[in-house]
């Protein structure tokens, strides 16, 4: 690479910013230059308030001090996602964000809990699960620096205004030398030979020119669409849901440490607690549904009076061919879209701008790391997309014409292969780039009923009475821990540092 380098972000919100405040970081000392150009004309999408455990990540590389950030965007803890209606009616199921249980003897430790099963134990998986346990009574605690206590198995991530942290990283990324340019895009410059971008031209005549543009702009995709042409792969014939609404109520008690998501006849009602206030929404199918009545459902079924005038979203599920061509490289919303049933929006953000940072183009724009990105993100992509569908065709509900559709969705072959290795073995083939990983699979496919039939009998190498004494122990040590964190309420409105007897 031969600097200095230029590179352009058009548009801001979660994306933009995001994209901004790493970049900016990672590249400090390379003589890089980065300028952002946004307008407040423009208003963002800004629903996405919920997030996943590695999103702790990113805020360390960037710099984010947490008590700072929780406090800046009004953030609350998140142990996992309660799923409420979706296999039965009058079922629910927790997805942790954490271990289920230690591993002992050969093999993973459900392999274990399967063996104690086929052995006449009845204890559900849950009981395993520090942060199941936590969640149910509503406690939380930062778990303490080092040390192999149970809290080895605790994860969490945050419920946050996703508009208080694009502008909380907006202030980071200034600070450290990022240059904010408020206008509007009224043209876009191309090499005629290389059909490069070259230069974004704006509507009071300012010219922006860069080597490497990223394309923030959302569902308008303005660069990597409507410039560069990017096919769009629709997903939609798996993942049918095209609408959302989305209104914000007041803050009710308990403060749950938990994202709720309700079955709808039609979608689905997510529940996201904050500091503030309570963010709710209804994702739905235009095609079992009007719009409407869409609204009234979601606002019949608030906890608290709501604090605004409902907004109203359309999305078409799937993601670009390419995720990069050219010198564009699109993140958030304009390189695709998945809806928030599992919460990773902003991971698939975090995830584009960390994939940029490792395969960093030279002026050359090499196909070949250009391909690699592209493979990269399309196989995140295809994942997340298999792990959503999960939830909609593995459900017993046929009591609404949305919900006997989804039941006959055709899944994916890598969804097909993935839930039979399970209904047959109990096995779970986890690949190192995934997000999901094995608590979360275990968790959504036993809570929409994929039960296995067979199990890892190399689990029998552990006596049974040393089995059933390893897990009464193991249940008993969740419970104790469970007991003794405060409450997620007193550690939010309270500072939030908690060391564990």
């Amino acid at each position: 690479m031969t600097l200095p380098y230029r590179i352009v972000i058009a548009g801001g919100g979660s994306a933009g910013w995001m994209a901004a405040a790493a970049l900016v970081r990672q590249l400090r000392g390379t003589g890089t230059a980065i300028t952002l150009v946004e307008s407040e004309e423009i208003g963002t999408v800004g629903v996405g308030e919920a997030t996943i455990p590695p999103i702790q990540a990113f805020n360390r590389m960037i710099g984010l001090d947490e008590t700072e950030f929780v406090k800046a965007t009004r953030g609350t803890f998140k142990l996992g996602i309660e799923f409420v209606n979706w296999w039965r009616q009058g079922h629910r199921y927790f997805h942790p964000f954490g271990r289920y249980g230690d591993d002992f003897g050969l093999v993973p430790f459900h392999q274990q809990w399967l063996a104690a099963r086929a052995a006449g134990d009845d204890t559900p998986l849950a009981a395993y699960s520090l942060v199941h346990a936590a969640a149910a009574s509503g406690r939380f605690a930062v778990p303490p620096d080092g040390g192999q206590s149970v809290f080895a198995t605790y994860g969490y991530a945050y419920h946050f205004d996703a508009g208080l942290y694009a502008t909380h990283l907006r202030r980071l990324s200034e600070g450290h030398g990022v240059t904010r340019l408020e206008g509007m895009i009224e043209h876009v410059a191309r090499d005629p030979e290389s059909g490069f971008v070259t230069a974004l031209h704006l509507t009071d005549g300012r010219v922006v020119a860069g080597d490497l543009f990223l394309d923030c702009t959302g569902f308008r995709a303005l660069l990597i669409g409507e410039v560069m042409q990017t096919p769009y792969l629709d997903w939609r014939h798996w993942l049918p849901c095209d609408r959302a609404v989305a209104v914000p109520c007041a803050r009710v008690e308990p403060l749950t440490p938990f994202t709720r998501s309700t079955a709808r006849d039609a979608g689905w009602q997510w529940r996201i607690p904050l500091q503030h206030r309570t963010g709710n929404g209804h994702v739905y199918c235009s095609g079992f549904i009007d719009d409407q009545a869409a609204e009234d459902a979601l606002l019949t079924n608030l906890d608290g009076p709501p604090l605004a005038e409902p907004r109203r979203l359309r999305f078409v599920t799937g993601r670009r061919e390419q995720a990069w061509r050219g010198n564009v490289v699109s993140i958030g919303l304009a390189s695709g879209f998945l809806e928030p049933l599992e919460s990773t929006s902003l991971h698939l953000i975090q995830s584009a701008v960390t994939k940029l940072i490792h395969l960093f183009p030279g002026r050359d724009f090499d196909p070949a790391v250009r391909d690699e990105y592209n493979r990269r993100m399309a196989t995140e992509f295809e994942r997340v997309r298999d792990f959503l569908i999960l939830h909609y065709a593995q459900t017993e509900r046929d009591d609404t014409p949305f919900w006997r559709h989804c039941a006959a969705i055709d899944q994916p072959d890598s969804l097909k292969d993935a839930i039979g290795l399970f209904r047959r073995t109990g096995r779970l083939f986890i690949r190192d780039e995934d997000i999901f990983h094995e608590p979360s699979w275990l968790a959504v496919l036993l809570g929409q009923g994929v039960t296995p039939q067979g199990r890892d009998e190399l689990a029998d190498a552990v006596p049974a009475a040393e089995r059933a004494d390893i897990l009464q122990a193991m249940r008993r040590v969740i419970a104790r821990t469970a007991d003794q964190l405060p409450t997620h309420a007193s550690m939010v409105d309270g500072p939030f540092s908690w060391q564990g007897r």
